[in-house]
């Protein structure tokens, strides 16, 4: 093979690097109709729509008066293959001026997430009630923690019959003291810090009383936050909200029970009774739900992090399990329920 062929050959390789990587990083949402499946979920039809997230307004303009159908998957945080809290938050703001929608029904399959991101989503949500449109919630298999706080601003919240929901309560950090363990291996970590609680709730530190005490006041003033918002929102009062906040998961029929749900009842039973409530009849549903397709450098890179994971862990002598457990990817302080 030539010099000239072989420099042809790496600038193809790495103009295509290259537009793998531009793909990488733009979201993508469908727009499709309304429709259901045999469990009574929004069925998940092929798209009949695409749009790239960067490169259009994140709504599709209709005509004729709509529900959004809004999908919140996954674990809130500020992106992930399935949650985008940019694309999110664009598209409500999108909604509040778009005339012709009138209501949003939000599907949460969500076990929660960063405190910061759920509080943005919930604000959000009510920032757009107060232009007089509607909000319903409707939960899928999990809307547990954050994704309990987000659906907080619906006006109604309807749960499948088999959904978990509840969890009210939050984490505001893990702690594992490897010192023993790395001192019996013979390992020495050292991080070199200015200020004494700087490197607290690192694996080569203990935690002290006082550290403990500084991650508890941050976990009491998220907690007091959530069930402030969970009473607002249920017209319950704080310290009966407490009673169930203990951070336990609920059934849909407990839920509705302590009066954390209003309806247990199908897809199609949210949707005809916003629209009824919204006054648009038969009400046309576009879904907006984001999508991350995985790529080259995805796979990649995750094999790359999983492989140095493995090597260090391999020296270790320890686990992988504990590992994830050191390392949980995980925004905190988190409204989020860890099975």
């Amino acid at each position: 093979m030539s010099r000239k062929s072989k420099k042809t050959g790496i600038v193809v390789f790495v103009v295509i690097l290259i537009i793998t990587a531009a793909i990488a990083g733009i979201g993508v949402y469908e727009s499709t109709g309304s429709g259901t499946n045999a469990t009574g979920n929004p069925a998940l039809e092929p798209s009949q729509k695409r749009i790239f997230f960067r490169d259009a307004e994140p709504v599709r303009k209709l005509r004729k008066q709509y529900i959004a159908a809004l999908y919140i998957e996954g674990t809130i945080e500020d992106a992930n293959k399935t949650y985008n809290q940019e694309w999110l938050l664009s598209t409500i703001n999108a909604l509040i001026y778009d005339e012709n929608n009138k209501a949003i029904l939000l599907y949460i399959n969500s076990p929660g997430g960063g405190v910061y991101q759920a509080d943005e989503v919930y604000l959000a949500l009510c920032d757009y009630k107060k232009t007089g449109k509607t909000v319903y919630a409707y939960m899928g298999p999990l809307a547990a923690s954050g994704g309990y706080y987000i659906a907080c601003a619906a006006d109604s919240i309807y749960a499948n019959r088999n959904t978990l929901t509840g969890s009210i309560g939050v984490i505001a950090g893990e702690s594992i003291d490897a010192t023993e363990l790395l001192k019996k291996l013979g390992v020495k970590s050292e991080t070199i810090t200015a200020g004494k609680n700087k490197n607290m709730l690192n694996y080569n530190s203990p935690l002290t009383d006082e550290q403990r005490a500084i991650m508890q006041s941050v976990a009491d003033e998220a907690y007091e936050q959530f069930t402030g918002i969970v009473a607002e929102s249920r017209g319950m009062k704080p310290a009966d909200v407490k009673k169930l906040a203990d951070g336990r998961i609920y059934t849909a029929a407990q839920a509705q029970k302590n009066g954390l749900i209003d309806h247990i009842g199908s897809w199609d039973d949210a949707v005809s009774n916003l629209s009824e409530r919204a006054t648009i009849g038969t009400a046309k549903v576009i879904t907006y739900r984001y999508k991350r397709s995985e790529n080259f450098f995805d796979i990649l890179s995750g094999a790359a992090t999983r492989l140095t994971g493995s090597t260090t862990l391999s020296r270790l002598g320890l686990p992988q399990a504990l590992a994830d457990e050191i390392r949980p990817d995980i925004p905190y302080p988190a409204y989020i329920y860890i099975k």
